[in-house]
């Protein structure tokens, strides 16, 4: 791929346990004044479409767009009614290859009968409340890396780096993208194997992130970055299993930390490390951190920041959410069924994580695919202990009128080697348990005490 290095010469590579120069993390108060300019968007993306494909951005619709009917649960969007322009198959993947990441050659390989990508227009209509932007903006001149990349500063509720000098500024980018305050719902979980059958898990689903509050935020600095609560329904074998937790904002002398109500024990208990590569149930076909593609320590990778490059990713998926489409319909043998993916052209921040010596983690590298509208991670390769490609991690997101920002919608998650893949975040079949958004939560609700009662 033909990479547009963004990355200053005199920092090219910030590797998380390398000393922190912080100075490079801070701009200067001219710096920070181009962004919401004319060439750069509040965020620091470019303003300026591409003449391969890529839309001008225009952010004219915050919270809400023509065509709109409801305050919140399921639209179809305002693209509803647009065609593919193209289909890139196994057969024709060499004509796009140059925008296409190595996780979608392979599934195309893998899979040339079931897999395929249906490209459609380019849209970056979407913008964000003013508040984000006055955030963004504050933290372009004051956010720095701390405690030799496990921490940060800077106010909550957006990204801390919108010119980001190297990977670890770019994986807190990734980390904390703005995003819902709060989300609620009751998740489908499809497991899907390379002989057809298909295991089903549920969970009852909320986390809380309280720095994202818009009428309340915070700082990097501040212990807690987000609670989740996760209480199983399905497989009959786990029902009544709780966990609840939080994910801290600094890991130098913290930890993600959860606590467990074991419906044959009757009690709660204190689990050991949640981290990393901790296998997540009911199947294990993904770990704790694949959760948004990546998430919670940076700790266990020396990151590196390779550039901004346009590719085709899975964007605008309102479709595969809808409530109207039965699990029947979607979830098919060896992926699910690319005619409710949409993907478009976008231009991507590529963030790649290295294991250091001496750290445990199944993955070996990872490569991130971050949007450059919302540094949201689309789209993950992960390679195993060889170097091999192994599992692949990508996110529908949809727009959400309630938090007027994306959310992330249906998750898969594929192991290349197993033939097989999870689906999660999967609400179409849930009803009135389909995603609600920045409704208030309290951090009581993600208690051991809350974990004892949702057991029971």
């Amino acid at each position: 791929m033909k990479l547009n290095l963004v990355v200053a010469s005199a920092a090219l590579v910030c590797a998380v346990g390398m000393p922190v120069q912080h100075a490079i993390a801070k701009v200067s108060p001219e710096k920070a004044a181009e962004l919401d300019g004319d060439k750069l968007t509040c965020m620091g993306a470019e303003r300026a479409g591409s003449a391969s494909g890529i839309a001008e951005y225009t952010g004219k619709w915050v919270g809400k767009w023509p065509g709109m009917t409801k305050e919140y649960g399921y639209e179809p969007g305002p693209y509803a009614d647009e065609k593919p322009l193209f289909t890139i198959t196994a057969q024709n993947m060499t004509e796009y290859e140059d925008k296409l990441t190595e996780g979608q050659k392979a599934l195309l390989k893998l899979y040339p009968d079931s897999y395929k990508m249906n490209v459609y227009p380019s849209h970056r209509d979407f913008g964000f409340q003013d508040w984000v932007c006055d955030t963004v903006k504050k933290n372009a001149v004051e956010a720095e890396v701390v405690d030799d990349g496990l921490g940060i500063t800077g106010t909550s509720g957006a990204i801390p780096f919108p010119f980001p000098s190297g990977g670890v500024e770019a994986i807190w980018n990734i980390i904390n993208p703005h995003r819902a305050w709060t989300e609620k719902a009751v998740c489908d979980i499809a497991d899907v194997y390379a002989n057809g059958s298909i295991a089903w898990g549920r969970n009852k689903f909320m986390t809380l992130n309280p720095g994202n509050n818009p009428t309340k935020r915070g700082s990097f600095t501040e212990k807690i970055n987000a609670y989740f609560y996760t209480g199983y329904l399905l497989p009959e074998r786990d029902k009544g299993f709780v966990a609840v937790g939080y994910q801290p904002n600094n890991f130098s002398n913290d930890a993600t930390q959860s606590w467990q109500y074991q419906p044959g024990l009757r009690r709660v208990r204190q689990a050991p490390e949640v981290c990393c590569d901790y296998p997540v149930p009911p199947a294990g076909l993904r770990t704790v951190d694949d959760d948004y593609v990546f998430n919670g320590s940076p700790e266990r990778y020396t990151w590196k920041l390779v550039g901004k490059t346009e590719m085709y990713v899975p964007y605008h998926n309102f479709k595969v959410n809808d409530p109207a489409l039965k699990y029947s319909e979607l979830i098919k043998p060896n992926t699910i069924n690319p005619d409710y993916v949409r993907y478009e052209l976008h231009r991507v921040w590529v963030v790649e994580g290295y294991l250091k010596d001496g750290m445990r983690h199944i993955y070996s590298k990872r490569r991130l695919y971050a949007d450059e509208d919302t540094w949201m991670a689309l789209w993950a390769d992960n390679y195993d202990a060889r170097g091999q490609l192994w599992r692949i991690a990508f996110v529908n997101y949809f727009y959400s009128q309630e938090s007027a920002t994306f959310h992330r919608g249906a998750s898969i998650y594929h192991d290349l080697t197993a033939k097989a893949y999870e689906a999660g975040y999967l609400v179409n079949e849930r009803g009135d348990d389909w995603w609600r958004i920045n409704q208030p939560l309290q951090p009581a609700q993600f208690s051991p005490q809350a974990a004892a009662r949702g057991g029971h």
